[in-house]
């Protein structure tokens, strides 16, 4: 053990796998906050918080099981040329499963600004809790997967997925509070549930797109959505002074 702590290797892989982990946590931090925010106010916090943890368990059962990991890639049965393994079943339910729950919030939204304003929450606990245990075991193979490809030692990658679920369940409660005040934010967040939904499904088809391209076009359009909050804020600064 104490070789492992003055191995600058070992540090060099848990802080990189620790800021990969907390990257790829984000989608299912928004995830979470669009979910949770169908239930009642006071539930919010619980739900996202039983997430998280639920999120953390099965990333650690799956690092547990490694060997089967090893195996998630073997071919089960061939569709029009097309070798399927169970991680693919996994990742192309789990896309499918992300566009359909986009595509209904976004109908929601859409619905609730034009007929009545702000729509109520209509889900219950029981629903959410299972669209999260879903999510959360897509998101969890996906970090796993990237965990086995970074670091060698069980560990140092458990060490790094405890370490970003920790900063995540800090982070949640900023993240969902924002996207939920912010209508044109929380669209953008559903925008992106789409374009992660459509990676998973290619990834399930072995069409691999580089994440680094995702995450640029995220970042682009979340420096043009800063752009324009900024901007309305100057406006509405504007307005008040002429009011004045």
């Amino acid at each position: 053990m104490l070789e492992m702590l003055t191995d600058p290797n070992i540090w060099a892989a848990f802080i990189t796998l620790s800021i990969l982990e907390i990257v790829l946590g984000i989608d299912n931090i928004i995830f979470l906050s669009i979910i949770s925010s169908r239930l009642p106010k006071e539930k919010q916090r619980f739900a996202r918080m039983l997430g998280l943890s639920l999120a953390l368990i099965m990333r650690i059962v799956l690092l547990a099981c490694i060997a089967w990991l090893a195996n998630a890639n073997d071919t089960l049965f061939t569709v029009l040329g097309e070798e399927i393994s169970i991680r693919d079943l996994i990742l192309g339910g789990g896309g499918i499963f992300l566009l359909y729950k986009a595509t209904v919030e976004i109908h929601h939204e859409m619905e609730g600004t034009i007929l009545s304003g702000p729509k109520k929450a209509v889900a219950t606990m029981g629903s959410v809790i299972v669209q999260i245990v879903l999510i959360d075991l897509v998101f969890s193979l996906d970090s796993i997967f990237t965990a086995v490809g970074v670091a060698d030692d069980l560990p140092v990658m458990v060490a790094a997925i405890v370490v970003a679920i920790l900063i995540m369940l800090f982070a949640a409660e900023t993240v969902s509070k924002f996207v939920n005040e912010h209508p044109t934010i929380k669209m953008l967040a559903l925008a992106f549930l789409v374009l992660i939904g459509v990676v998973l499904c290619a990834d399930a088809l072995d069409f691999h797109i580089p994440r680094g391209y995702i995450y640029m076009a995220i970042a682009f359009s979340l420096g043009v959505e800063a752009l324009n909050q900024t901007a309305a804020k100057a406006r509405a600064r504007h307005n008040a002074k002429k009011d004045h």
